[in-house]
């Protein structure tokens, strides 16, 4: 596999908070790969740079091969790299088909004659079929999140970058729309960029983690490593009576 993005050097600092200090990985086509922090630790800093809505302070981004850093974001999503956001952004005043028609606009979708087709294949794709007409404000928000997903795939990324998709959804949402996300990357070969704080669904859908804390990766590697991790485990839980006492 080769590399479809790399992160070399990227740090933001916001006055004299640092939120991403020297943030390098890689990622290769068809991984599945998690983003594992606290709160605070730099996660949705870090994909809000990687998509354009933030510009680092230093460092360098390249996604299939091409400089990104300082691309607006459309432009990012142009080039294959698409997002969803912890809290959902629906357009209002539009039914579900028109939202997703906005998207299916996308350069990268121009082999897609039939937009409205193509964005009615994607509302069942993600398990929103026979509702194209339904106005977005009525929507639960476990189908909002995967309207936010149906809106992604309608620009046909490379890179689809989910931040907390199971945020505020009870455990049969969460079990549904994490079979969503297993089978559009073993179906479409997607490669996928997950944060999401509920350990379990994560660890159980990617193949690899990045651990963050205060904005610096503190560990790589397969889930059953990372679990296993002291930096990761102290970054969760804090150090022990014995471990302070020792330090």
């Amino acid at each position: 596999m080769t590399d479809l993005l790399e992160v070399n050097g990227v740090t933001k600092r916001f006055g004299g908070l640092t939120a991403v200090k020297n943030a390098s990985f890689t990622l290769k086509k068809g991984e599945f790969t998690g983003i594992l922090g606290p709160n605070g630790a730099g996660k949705t800093t870090l994909f809000n740079i990687l998509t354009g809505f933030m510009q680092p302070t230093t460092g360098t981004i390249h996604f299939n091969g091409e400089l990104v850093r300082e691309l607006a974001p459309y432009k990012v999503v142009n080039r294959g790299m698409a997002r969803t956001f912890q809290l959902t952004r629906p357009f209002v005043g539009m039914n579900l088909l028109e939202n997703v028609l906005v998207a299916c606009m996308s350069p990268r979708a121009s082999e897609d004659k039939d937009k409205e087709a193509r964005a009615s294949y994607l509302l069942a794709q993600v398990g929103l079929g026979g509702r194209d007409k339904e106005p977005v404000e009525t929507l639960p928000y476990g189908d909002l999140r995967r309207l936010e997903i149906a809106r992604a795939l309608a620009t046909r990324p490379d890179l689809l970058l989910l931040d907390e998709p199971f945020a505020g959804l009870g455990s049969s949402e969460i079990e549904q729309l994490a079979q969503l996300i297993r089978r559009l990357h073993r179906e479409e070969n997607l490669t996928i960029l997950l944060i999401e704080h509920k350990l379990r669904e994560f660890m159980a859908l990617v193949s690899r983690v990045i651990a963050m804390n205060f904005g610096e990766i503190i560990a790589v590697g397969p889930p059953e490593e990372i679990v296993k991790n002291e930096k990761v485990i102290e970054a969760y839980i804090g150090k022990t009576e014995e471990a302070h006492a020792s330090a």
